[in-house]
């Protein structure tokens, strides 16, 4: 048998259950594991029955003593930022504890699985600029997100200290996020508030949907400005679950101008050059975590959303 101290050793009777069954059969349902994975296992020599290696299609007998060996599960893959430049994307402020950037479109806020793409923590790490090594090892120094296509101002902590404030106060909403989308029409009333919960889409993975046990998540909105087929609205986030104005807004009949996979017109996307939704993270403002005062941070219109309203208006 394997040496215990690597691996999970499972010790136990056979159940009146299983007798009679194949070895595979059985400790499959046993375990929750597959036949394959316990034929594998068999095969390595890690089942035992009364002391005896079992093969995958020898049976079982109720009440023989059984040995398996699991092997020690794999610690999971670290994800780590490679240092690279990220373009389009600027510091907008830096002092001792905090950087704020504007973000590019196409940049997610840290790696994760399946995305190759840059990110802001290996933008910052190409720039020389240390950031909090609190966090998962991939997002250290993250204390809140803005989706790959969306743009704006995001803060990351750079000291131990300010990710731990910085963190409370996003948890505890103190943070004041607005944000600028173009929704297609009008909404109605101009000015309001949606509260409504959200979770993943019960059909779609990569969607998230308003569903009735989802998490509590609220949008207040202000139309600062109306055009004929869409309206230009302040947002401001009580909550911040992923895709939230885009889910909200969708919900509402109101999508942003060019998120097509939440309902958007293609044919209005096609007319404004958009390739992606018109959601722009505009201003962040929150207590600065090294002595408290205020600070607020302002992010201008990258060119493409920009160029997207001048058509609106014209």
């Amino acid at each position: 048998m394997t040496d215990p101290t690597t691996s999970d050793l499972r010790q136990l009777p056979v159940p009146d259950g299983l007798d009679g069954m194949r070895v595979d059969a059985g400790l499959s349902r046993l375990l929750g594991l597959s036949r394959t994975v316990v034929a594998t296992l068999a095969e390595d020599g890690r089942i035992e029955l009364d002391g005896r290696a079992a093969g995958k299609s020898d049976r079982l007998t109720a009440g023989s003593w059984l040995e398996v060996s699991l092997p020690s599960p794999e610690a999971p893959a670290v994800i780590t930022a490679a240092p690279e430049l990220v373009g389009g994307m600027t510091i907008i402020h830096e002092d001792d504890d905090i950087v704020v950037v504007d973000k590019p479109v196409g940049v997610a806020a840290h790696p994760s699985p399946g995305w190759t793409g840059p990110t802001v923590v290996g933008g910052l790490a190409a720039l020389g600029i240390r950031v909090s090594t609190s966090g998962a090892a991939e997002r250290k120094g993250i204390v809140h997100r803005l989706d790959v296509g969306t743009t704006g101002v995001m803060v990351v902590a750079k000291s131990e200290h300010a990710y731990t404030v910085l963190k409370r106060a996003f948890k505890e909403r103190t943070v004041d996020k607005r944000y600028h989308a173009v929704v297609q029409g009008h909404p109605d009333p101009s000015s309001g508030t949606i509260d409504a919960p959200i979770d993943r889409h019960p059909k779609h993975d990569y969607r998230f949907a308003v569903v009735a046990d989802g998490k509590p998540s609220v949008t207040h909105y202000d139309t600062v400005e109306a055009f004929r087929s869409a309206s230009l609205l302040d947002v401001h986030l009580e909550t911040g679950r992923t895709h939230q104005i885009r889910v909200h807004f969708s919900a509402l009949r109101h999508p942003c101008a060019g998120d097509i996979t939440y309902g958007a017109d293609p044919t209005l996307a096609k007319r404004l050059h958009l390739t992606r939704q018109w959601l722009h993270a505009r201003s962040l403002g929150f207590d600065h975590p090294a002595d408290g005062r205020w600070v607020e941070f302002v992010s201008e219109y990258p060119e493409d959303l920009a160029r997207a309203l001048e058509i609106l208006r014209d």
